[in-house]
């Protein structure tokens, strides 16, 4: 681990134009979880197959959504943070 913040800020990803930041809420189950957007929406996600067994999605967790073009209550994940990234996202002002 070393001291400076700045050798891993590089590494954060970071919302594309289409992203947003959210929060797991609740587990629904069928690969489905809540989530609270950054916008103050709660959407139904949707965790992609790419995923599935490869990173574990809980509920308090900080993850990036994409909002579906035709339907913006439901989104797809499309990445999530690990709990020291969503720290610095946090202290960062990206999140509240």
């Amino acid at each position: 681990m070393s001291d400076g913040d700045d050798d891993d800020r590089g590494e954060l990803r970071m919302p594309d134009d289409d992203e947003v930041f959210a929060e797991v809420l609740e587990m629904l189950g069928a690969n489905r979880v809540t989530v609270r957007c950054a916008d103050g929406t709660e959407r139904t996600a949707r965790i992609p197959g790419r995923m599935q067994k490869r990173v574990w999605i809980r509920e308090g967790d900080v993850v990036l959504v994409e909002p579906w073009d035709w339907q913006d209550e439901k989104a797809d994940i499309a990445w999530r943070y690990e709990k020291n990234e969503a720290e610095q996202l946090r202290e960062e002002g990206h999140l509240r």
